[in-house]
């Protein structure tokens, strides 16, 4: 079981550093492994390998593709309040709620993004000035209280409104998007932390796996550029809607 959850820290970490939605993989590996575990120490534990891992590729992309700070730095304060509050109501919003709400997003991110091949191959911004400020203010508190709230899928969602909505190619959105899902998930453990939620050893081992899969998922990010980029998101969200969608039919 250790390897096992090792393995998914890997790979989550990995899918994280490209397109975010590390935690498809994550969460329902330590669902497997910590069967006696309440729902919120899972979110806990999840949340500290995740940040060991969002700590590694911020740093990788900021140094590699230099992230625009009128973009990552408002968002990354709304991303911060937004996960605090949502982490607050963690436990007491029941995950059915949200699960159908998410699974017609994904459709509809993924089928956006499918028909529009040209979308994110290059940055042309869509805002200016405090417009684009605000855009980011909007996008960080939405998308950062979903984080603090459940989690999968974050980053994915992070890259499409950075996208879509302000204009970002495909890799600039992922630096940004890791500089926000780093601060979403310092504030859910902000919250996490002093509840006593946290189970410390099974995090720290997946948070050092989670490391080593973000570097090299960072680096192939860059390496390989947007057009990669488009692709793995594609697969991921796929991934993601067919897993979430499997469980609001009763499939598993």
């Amino acid at each position: 079981m250790i390897a096992l959850l090792a393995l998914a820290a890997v790979s989550a970490g990995f899918v994280d550093a490209v397109v975010g939605g590390g935690g498809l993989i994550q969460l329902p590996a330590l669902l497997l492994g910590l069967p006696g575990a309440s729902p919120v120490q899972v979110l806990a534990t999840n949340k500290l390998a995740s940040i060991c891992g969002t700590s590694t590729s911020a740093v990788t992309f900021y140094r590699r593709v230099r992230p625009d700070p009128r973009t990552f730095l408002p968002l990354m304060l709304a991303a911060f309040v937004g996960s605090a509050l949502g982490a607050l109501v963690a436990s007491q919003v029941p995950r059915g709620a949200f699960e159908p709400i998410v699974l017609v997003a994904l459709v509809v991110v993924g089928a956006y993004v499918l028909l529009k091949p040209s979308l994110g191959e290059v940055t042309a911004l869509r805002f200016a000035g405090h417009h684009h400020t605000t855009a980011a203010l909007g996008v960080g508190v939405l998308v950062g209280f979903y984080d603090g709230a459940l989690g999968p899928g974050t980053g994915s969602f992070f890259v499409f409104a950075l996208v879509g909505l302000l204009g970002y190619g495909f890799l600039a959105a992922s630096a940004q998007a890791k500089m926000a899902n780093w601060a979403t998930n310092l504030a859910a453990l902000c919250v996490f932390v002093p509840q006593g939620a946290v189970l410390w050893q099974i995090g720290l081992l997946m948070g050092a796996c989670n490391v080593l899969g973000a570097y090299v998922g960072a680096r192939t990010a860059v390496a390989r550029g947007a057009a990669f980029v488009r692709v793995f998101f594609l697969l991921v969200v796929s991934a993601f809607v067919v897993r979430l969608g499997g469980g609001v039919l009763g499939v598993w």
